[in-house]
């Protein structure tokens, strides 16, 4: 559709809060019948990583930037208040109690009103994040193609 609205969102920060923000704005803007693409880079690309551990040949960086990132958009840390990994469990309690989606609700929302889910491939390279450890129906792509989607873009976000 030539006249249909884009919204493109990149995902740089592995902050809940900040992840979160930027599904509830893609959920929002999709809602809103926009065309919209997440491009997850850097720390971003944890909250499409898969809970449990895939047995991946890595080298000795990978396994240790492996073990060093959280695994799954529900382990990822709070920007602010992080508290040691305490500050999440009470966040979620208060989202639990006003009924607010969780992050991994969201990005399952996200999925459902075809959101173009996209890893970065030369992250994905220099962090040696395989496709068997990401989410089902995710898309890989370079910053050019980022570069072609946000270039005729109503809206580019950078969180």
């Amino acid at each position: 559709m030539a006249n249909k609205k884009t919204t493109n969102i990149i995902l740089f920060s592995g902050d809940y809060d900040k992840a979160m923000a930027a599904y509830i704005i893609a959920n929002g803007a999709a809602a809103y019948d926009h065309e919209v693409t997440i491009f997850h880079t850097f720390w971003g690309l944890n909250a499409l990583r898969k809970d449990e551990q895939i047995n991946v040949k890595k080298g000795f960086m990978e396994k240790m930037f492996a073990k060093m990132m959280p695994r799954g958009a529900d382990k990822m840390g709070l920007s602010k208040m992080n508290f040691a990994g305490f500050g999440p469990k009470m966040i979620k309690d208060i989202m639990k109690k006003h009924n607010a989606m969780t992050l991994p609700q969201l990005i399952d929302m996200a999925l459902e009103q075809e959101i173009n889910l996209v890893a970065c491939t030369m992250t994905m390279d220099l962090l040696g994040l395989k496709e068997e450890e990401l989410l089902e129906n995710v898309e890989y792509a370079g910053v050019a193609a980022y570069l072609a989607d946000a270039e005729d873009g109503n809206v580019n976000l950078f969180i």
